[in-house]
């Protein structure tokens, strides 16, 4: 086969690649039931047909993890994340808003540790920093030996006050969680399970 003939097959490969994957077009909630099954139980996805030539049937969706920590898949050339592909595969829909793991665990996509909600939500279910010392978000110490409690409301940080245990700076955290409506994005909120943990509430 001569130079030429080979870049001329090569070629052609790729344009049939390319038009393969512009014909399917869409990714809609009934071609991904004919390629995948979802386990909404145990939020594991399986091939039900043999993928890109190399995966069996039966094998494992999602193989690779991206740096943020979400699971992701290559369906027809394209990558998505399997979270947002569990509503398209339930629901029907790839949702515009964000798909938050209520329990923080990124790649735990049980359909029941799942919701659609705003960014703003996802950002109020945020988890303790490593090097936050006191166990509760938004509860630091002081130079002075006090803690002091803050929150963050539409990107402006709110100072709550000065206190001399982490106890208290927690319940005026929790307090104001209540307040300005972190109670339906962070259940798993760390100010109140701090308090319950040292009696305060059940």
């Amino acid at each position: 086969m001569t130079t030429q003939c080979a870049t001329e097959c090569n070629t052609d490969n790729v344009r049939r690649r390319r038009k393969l994957r512009t014909s399917f077009g869409v990714l809609t909630q009934q071609k991904l039931k004919d390629l995948v099954h979802y386990n909404q139980a145990t939020g594991v996805f399986t091939w039900r047909v043999a993928a890109n030539g190399r995966v069996p049937a039966g094998s494992l969706v999602g193989t690779y993890t991206h740096p943020l920590g979400y699971v992701r898949a290559s369906i027809k050339g394209r990558s998505y994340a399997l979270h947002r592909l569990a509503v398209l595969y339930v629901e029907g829909y790839l949702p515009e808003d964000t798909v938050d793991h209520i329990n923080r665990d990124k790649q735990d996509n049980r359909y029941s540790n799942l919701r659609v909600v705003s960014q703003q939500c996802q950002n109020r279910n945020s988890g303790v920093a490593k090097n936050n010392k006191s166990g509760v978000r938004g509860v630091r110490l002081y130079s002075d030996g006090k803690w002091v409690a803050k929150i963050g409301v539409d990107k402006r940080h709110h100072h709550l006050g000065y206190f001399d245990t982490v106890l208290e700076a927690a319940c005026a955290r929790f307090a104001a969680e209540q307040c300005l409506g972190f109670k339906d994005c962070d259940i798993n909120s760390s100010a109140m399970q701090y308090m319950r943990q040292n009696g305060v509430c059940r």
